[in-house]
């Protein structure tokens, strides 16, 4: 009954949330690629681009507590549908970018309407899975930054080659129109596909919601027990939040853990290129290997994970592969052969850390 009642969880929402992730993830770094292109015909510096990666993340950081409050208010469904299409409308809209000023605004946009989707989908796994599950689901559904990478790099190569000055377009200009379109269809498909909670799942008999519910209600009192016993206080005041030191800790190793996940994300693309590969199809393609790596890394480690039960260790590897590899490539920007393969160990270490994180504070 239980593995039943999983497998129906696993196959109605775990694929549709992954290709989710893909989307997003491909409109949010996208512009390393377009790079490629717009410092050329926008006459945009190096700085400019830095600049405009990071403001999305002021906005997203502005955003992401409201947006995750009012998800909890309106349903999942309906609110990650809002994001979605949000987010797909202002990515189209990038095509209209001309100078470094509406650059910076739209990439602040773009980080607000994104506000909340990540984290949003985490909660919401946690409407479904006790946390000694999660670990597995939550690598799955953040193999959506590999994959992103993986298909995503050929196709904005392609895109960008194959589309330049197409009706007066160039090619970066037909990249952001052409991929922020699934974002708004697969948006509208998010309130037909998704359920707000256990209790909601048509597809779910009443022995299977049991089952399911009473896995949920087992894990919460196993995880109270335990902070009790530890002398700690199930807390969740905003006062109590900012005054407990292992949010300050966790903060700052998930700052180290994203910090190198976007700097391979952002610059793959300049860093292949400048390795000596020509051709926007070609710097995809090499562009795709790394995050290959990546997918098959971050699942065996989230498996391994689970079974196991234990996170530590499991974080500490990876975060030295993404290190090693950093310095590896360098050390080597004028080598492609080893530049790819250094990459490929970091993009294998940085993305395989962020799933087993999450799986700590959820836990």
């Amino acid at each position: 009954m239980e593995k039943r009642a999983y497998n129906k969880v696993f196959w109605r929402i775990m694929p549709f949330l992954m290709l989710c992730y893909v989307i997003a993830y491909l409109d949010r770094v996208n512009v390393g690629f377009a790079k490629l292109q717009m410092a050329q015909d926008l006459q945009f510096s190096e700085t400019v681009f830095g600049l405009g990666a990071g403001l999305f993340f002021i906005g997203y950081f502005l955003f992401e507590v409201p947006s995750n409050l009012l998800m909890h208010r309106i349903g999942a469904r309906i609110w990650i549908a809002r994001i979605m299409i949000t987010w797909g409308i202002i990515s189209a809209a990038f095509v209209f970018v001309q100078t470094p000023t509406q650059f910076y605004v739209m990439r602040f946009l773009l980080g607000l309407a994104e506000a909340g989707f990540y984290p949003g989908v985490i909660l919401y796994l946690t409407y479904w899975y006790p946390s000694h599950r999660r670990a597995k689901m939550i690598a799955l559904f953040m193999s959506g930054i590999p994959v992103a990478g993986m298909f995503g790099n050929p196709l904005s190569g392609w895109i960008m080659d194959a589309f330049h000055n197409t009706h007066g377009w160039t090619g970066w200009q037909w990249m952001f129109f052409i991929e922020a379109l699934p974002a708004f269809a697969i948006g509208i498909a998010t309130i037909f596909v998704l359920r707000d909670g256990i209790d909601r799942a048509p597809w779910l008999s009443p022995d299977e919601k049991h089952v399911l519910k009473r896995n949920i209600e087992d894990d919460e009192r196993a995880a109270s027990a335990a902070a009790a016993t530890g002398g700690q206080r199930n807390l969740h005041s905003l006062g109590a939040v900012f005054s407990d030191s292992r949010v300050w800790w966790m903060c700052l190793i998930y700052f180290c853990f994203v910090t190198g996940q976007y700097a391979l994300t952002f610059w793959m693309p300049t860093l292949v290129k400048a390795s000596g590969v020509t051709g926007n199809f070609n710097i995809g393609l090499l562009s795709a290997i790394p995050f290959l790596c990546a997918i098959v890394v971050m699942n065996i480690l989230g498996h391994s994970a689970d079974a196991r039960r234990e996170r530590r260790w499991h974080l500490i590897v990876p975060a030295l592969m993404g290190a090693t590899g950093f310095a590896i490539a360098a050390s080597f920007t004028h080598n492609t052969t080893v530049a790819i393969a250094a990459l490929s160990l970091a993009a294998a270490g940085v993305l395989t850390c962020a799933p087993l994180f999450w799986s700590l504070p959820t836990a």
